[in-house]
């Protein structure tokens, strides 16, 4: 173990005289190990605590849900902007044929009903799969 300059292995205190005359009561104390001897744990209050609180950025402002709200707003936005610009300059016509149908469609707006009827083909799969396994779990 380590004792300070001028300190006993006995665990008496330092006499007065092997204090040094700079010392600073008011100065923060090093962080010391629990092992050593003649030495208090450091201040709490003097060392800096460098976590941060779940779900704050590093600027310590917290994630909330109106921002996560404001960026989905805006992302959105973004997107219908980059589809509009996408159908103005699509917009020769071209023929569709459904089933029996057949129409004449801008080619952007026709693109655009065929990329909505995918992403609603892949949500009614989703919720079927969804469907079986909360019909599995209460079985449980």
């Amino acid at each position: 173990m380590s004792t300070p300059a001028g300190g006993r292995h006995d665990g008496s205190p330092l006499e007065p005289s092997s204090v040094p005359a700079t010392y600073d009561d008011s100065a923060h104390s090093p962080i010391t190990t629990p092992d050593s001897d003649d030495h208090s744990a450091p201040d709490p209050e003097a060392v800096r605590d460098t976590r941060r609180p779940a779900g704050q950025s590093p600027a310590g402002i917290a994630h909330t849900k109106a921002a996560a709200t404001w960026t989905g707003l805006v992302v959105g936005a973004i997107v219908l902007v980059i589809l509009l610009v996408f159908i103005l300059q699509n917009l020769d016509a071209v023929p569709v044929s459904i089933f029996v149908w057949t129409f004449q469609l801008p080619l952007g707006v026709s693109m655009l009903l065929a990329a909505i009827a995918g992403a609603l083909v892949m949500a009614l799969a989703g919720g079927v799969r969804i469907l079986q396994i909360r019909r599995a779990a209460k079985l449980k």
